[in-house]
């Protein structure tokens, strides 16, 4: 990749220099302090479909959504490897609608008032403009781009392949409200009016626009309002915990080895809802040094997570269904996951769960 290219999606050489001064350090990223599960007091449930309560929260949203202050942000920033190694936004999920087609259908079904914003990476940009220009996606798009560095060998030097290439990657997820400023993308969208961002991953098609859960955040009263599911075998993520009082996500590899995690059991979703001025401005999100493996090379690269926010925003929890209808987790990894889940999806999305749960 050429220096403008990186220069285009943010590179920084005083942060890729501090990732090389940490390479070779493979410290422990347990946390420490006064760590236990969050106590089952401090998780509302989404209430059922049919409800009095469920009805007077979605009426609650979509008065939000009436009034202009509601948008909808899509990670799409992801390579599915296992669909070929095309960009995963951009792949089939239900007949010949893609992933991000179905996405936007969802926030369009609310009319113009719903901007729909996009965070793509150096490996998906161009390919997703594309893409909504091919398919003549409607309304207010904002694509903006996560951020990039380089990979760098165990001691501290660039990674190059067998061409003698570097190697870039996205910096994670924790990059979004750092993309959101950086591109203006957040400022456009306040300056528009807007107060509040459901945030979900673009392969999740059950993390839909709801308006209940956008009139649940607002009734809880928090920055920020993280869903959670039921765990099930082989789950792995973030969990919610107290840690020295403060209710947060903590990362499964930041669990200290002499902690039970199945003594929570419920686990993050990575769907999020934000108050879109306490995002504004910047965090001091770590990034965690990750072993990872390229053509049979081990390599280093740091990544930061968005899960973090919650130890700086006053956050709170949502138990979320993810199972019939009402099922808000169903995410797809590999084509043989999306055949298995795609009888859930499409009920899902023939749920009138929106307008009249």
């Amino acid at each position: 990749m050429k220096s403008d290219e990186l220069a285009r999606y943010g590179y920084d050489e005083a942060v890729q220099s501090a990732f090389a001064r940490r390479a070779a350090q493979a410290t422990s990223n347990a946390v420490t302090g006064n760590l236990s599960p969050l106590p089952a007091s401090q998780i509302a449930r989404l209430p059922a479909l049919g409800t009095p309560d469920r009805a007077r929260l979605r009426d609650a949203g979509l008065e939000l959504i009436g009034d202009g202050k509601v948008g909808a942000v899509v990670l799409a920033g992801g390579m599915a490897t296992r669909f070929g190694g095309v960009v995963k936004a951009v792949v089939p999920a239900l007949g010949e609608k893609s992933f991000l087609e179905i996405k936007h259908a969802d926030i369009a079904a609310f009319g113009k008032k719903v901007p729909m914003l996009v965070m793509s990476s150096f490996a998906t940009h161009d390919a997703i403009k594309q893409h909504i220009a091919d398919k003549k996606l409607s309304g207010t798009i904002d694509v903006f781009p996560q951020l990039v560095a380089l990979r760098l060998t165990p001691t501290g030097e660039l990674y190059k392949d067998a061409s003698g290439e570097v190697s870039p990657y996205a910096t994670g997820h924790g990059d979004l409200t750092f993309a959101l400023r950086a591109s203006g993308a957040l400022a456009r969208f306040r300056a528009a009016g807007g107060t509040t961002l459901l945030m979900s991953n673009v392969d999740n098609l059950a993390a839909t626009l709801d308006p209940a859960i956008i009139g649940l955040h607002h009734e809880l009263g928090g920055a920020m309002t993280v869903e959670v599911a039921p765990k099930i075998a082989g789950d792995k993520g973030g969990a919610p915990a107290m840690l020295d009082g403060t209710p947060q996500i903590i990362e499964g590899f930041r669990f200290p080895p002499t902690f039970d995690q199945d003594s929570i059991d419920v686990f993050n979703t990575n769907t999020f809802v934000l108050d879109a001025a306490l995002i504004d401005h910047d965090f001091e999100l770590p990034y965690y040094r990750v072993e990872k493996t390229v053509d049979g090379d081990k390599v280093i690269q740091f990544e930061r997570l968005a899960g973090e926010l919650t130890a700086f925003l006053p956050s709170r929890f949502i138990r979320i269904e993810r199972d019939g209808a009402d099922s808000r987790f169903l995410p797809v990894k590999d084509p043989e996951e999306l055949e298995r889940q795609r009888p859930l999806i499409g009920e899902v999305m023939r749920s009138r769960r929106s307008f009249e749960g």
